[in-house]
């Protein structure tokens, strides 16, 4: 989707390569109407570039950084060494994300009878307040209307994208993992350990997910899925207390461990 005006300083932008030539390579900016920008040779990547074409090439879609705008000169210096791998990635999906949204709120335009130019004018605002028009729709399933009329979008049309945002948007998920020490010197001390862990997979909620799994003498893993993550650290807690509540009451001894953020 195409935003008015000008990138700022330091924005990572969506780029289209136009034309290399052996001193840089000539850019448009997919989401700023296609306004034209140079990455000079020197900010292709890092160290000595010999050829300028085994970095970019014509047609290719990349990501830069914005490291100067003359606005009077229509004139953009950017640069594609200055973005790592992770920021190219989440910058894609920002992007597909957004033409994502472009469509949904064509649609939405078209069922409430939207005009272009009012069209447009509450795009600018999305933008203004959420950052891109997909974080509007994101914010209206989440937080409901409210977090649109409040900003002056009309009550229908605030109801629209809330209907196309709970048709498209997949309930946002988050996964973390914990462990738990369980032991019983008693003979029959692994029925008890089995009666702890159905006490910690019984811990549940809606939308809630608990899977527990055996990693290595005396060391379980609990792991969550949860809409947010304060209901899956809320989950992973009791999860775990109640299998600790469990061993202990039967004479065994119960230790949780955080995990590692490798290992979720």
């Amino acid at each position: 989707m195409e935003r008015s005006g000008w990138p700022e300083t330091d924005e990572l932008v969506v780029c289209t390569v136009k034309k290399v030539t052996d001193f840089g390579a000539f850019v448009e900016l997919d989401e700023y109407g296609g306004k034209e920008g140079l990455i000079h040779i020197s900010e292709v990547a890092s160290g000595w570039v010999k050829y300028i074409r085994d970095h970019v090439r014509e047609g290719q879609k990349i990501v830069c950084k914005v490291l100067y705008v003359d606005e009077t000169k229509h004139h953009i210096d950017l640069s594609l060494k200055d973005v790592n791998e992770h920021q190219r990635r989440e910058k894609i999906q920002q992007w597909k994300n957004e033409q994502k949204a472009e469509k949904w709120i064509q649609y939405v335009a078209k069922v409430t009878k939207t005009s272009k130019e009012d069209l447009d004018k509450f795009i600018s605002t999305l933008y203004e307040k959420f950052g891109s028009v997909y974080a509007a729709f994101e914010k209206s399933r989440i937080g409901g209307i409210s977090s649109l009329t409040g900003i002056g979008i009309s009550k229908e049309v605030a109801e629209m994208i809330k209907k196309v945002a709970e048709e498209n948007l997949k309930k946002p998920q988050v996964e973390i993992a914990g462990y738990v020490d369980l032991t019983n010197p008693l003979p029959d001390g692994i029925e008890h350990i089995k009666k702890a862990l159905y006490a910690a997979g019984e811990v549940n909620g809606e939308d809630i997910s608990v899977d527990i799994t055996y990693t290595g003498a005396p060391r379980y893993r609990i792991h969550v899925i949860a809409p947010d993550y304060k209901k899956a650290e809320n989950i992973l807690k009791k999860s775990s207390q109640a299998a600790i509540k469990v061993i202990e009451k039967e004479g065994g001894t119960g230790e949780f461990h955080r995990y590692s953020e490798h290992e979720v």
